[in-house]
């Protein structure tokens, strides 16, 4: 026979605690003593309790469930900052739905229409599409990574000292001339448009022979890869005989440059230097280990959940203190409602914009030792 499952009844009746007790438990277990919590806990590990989700997400309302919207997945950065997110769930207990954008408004816009019909708690964008005054008008915890952000949290490189160190780093090289390849798609307002003043700051600084080369990022690797070649054939029949340093805005760029390289010598030749920028694990597994600017991942993740999280956390609270003055509870759940400055209406959610900024760190290889 199929074994039955252990209700609110049984673990009152085992515990000697009301059913008002457990429920609050499970549901907002900061409102039950340490000592009651423990006693609780040691009773669901002998009754071998099976926690029902849906009843709980009908009950409280919390799915437990982040979405989570990212560019594409071909850019080894977004594919290691999606796979350090979801590793988050032994932590902080969130589930993710991800959408990869498309780069097109209206199909994003579906996406998180999508999610919100989830009852997701949050968002995680790491998407360019959507500006982010539209993303606060949502109503829930929005936290972005290395995108436009006035108007939402954030947590970003610092992109400009990174761009720094590796343009440096090609003085030191000795080039000749030196080139930045850069999506001609970033807006000003985008954190990753800091490494184009990096570069043109250094390259000032010490007179250098300085192009910045733009392209469009394009829907797919192919695509990448196309065009990023036709910009290496013209760098190497643009400066023939000169040590060219060559700087590119992300590190699936940096391995396309060097394989072009590679595929036309037969090795690296002397007058090329390239430097990557985030750090992600294809840099040092290329055949000839590529310089970089490694983001630290792992640090954005951390703190963009934790971010999230506190908002999270803050927006629940003031739900639930807007329902309890709503059901007419006294004065005190009002002056809650209004200390908690976090839910206007009982339908908005509207904190300060919360920003940090993670510092890069420069990792010299084989592609540009001085």
């Amino acid at each position: 026979m199929a074994k039955r499952n252990v209700t609110y009844q049984d673990i009152a009746r085992y515990t000697g605690f009301s059913k008002t007790t457990i429920s609050r438990f499970f549901n907002r277990p900061e409102s039950v003593t340490p000592d009651h919590r423990k006693q609780i806990r040691d009773a669901l590990d002998v009754l071998d309790y099976k926690s029902n989700k849906v009843a709980r997400i009908l009950a409280n309302g919390q799915t437990e469930f982040i979405g989570l919207i990212v560019p594409n997945l071909y850019l080894g950065f977004y594919a290691e900052l999606l796979n350090l997110f979801l590793n988050t769930y032994e932590k902080y207990g969130y589930k993710f739905i991800v959408f990869s954008g498309s780069s097109h408004e209206e199909t994003e816009r579906r996406y998180i229409s999508e999610l919100l019909s989830y009852k997701v708690e949050g968002l995680i964008v790491l998407s360019h599409t959507i500006p982010s005054i539209e993303l606060a008008s949502y109503g829930i915890p929005v936290v972005a990574v290395e995108r436009e952000d006035r108007y939402i949290s954030s947590v970003n490189t610092d992109n400009y000292s990174g761009a720094v160190q590796a343009t440096e780093l090609l003085y030191q090289c000795r080039c000749d001339i030196c080139l930045h390849i850069n999506s001609q798609d970033y807006d000003p307002q985008v954190p990753a448009s800091a490494r184009i003043t990096g570069f043109t700051d250094v390259c000032e600084r010490h007179g250098m022979d300085c192009r910045i080369l733009p392209y469009t990022l394009g829907s797919s690797y192919d695509d990448l890869q196309t065009k990023v070649e036709t910009i290496v054939e013209d760098i190497i029949a643009s400066y023939p005989g000169k040590r060219k340093g060559i700087f590119c805005s992300n590190d699936t760029t940096a391995g396309i440059v060097l394989n072009h390289i590679l595929r036309k010598y037969g090795h690296l030749p002397d007058e090329f230097k390239i430097i990557g920028f985030d750090g992600s694990p294809a840099a040092r597994q290329a055949v000839v280990p590529i310089s970089t600017v490694a983001q630290q991942t792992d640090k954005l993740v951390e703190s963009a959940m934790e971010l999230l999280v506190r908002q999270i956390s803050e927006y629940t609270t003031g739900a639930s203190a807007q329902r309890t003055a709503s059901e007419g509870n006294g004065e005190n759940a009002e002056k809650a409602v209004k200390e908690g400055n976090t839910v206007n209406g009982g339908d908005a959610f509207s904190p300060k914009p919360e920003h940090r900024i993670i510092p890069p760190i420069l990792m010299p290889r084989g592609t540009s030792r001085p």
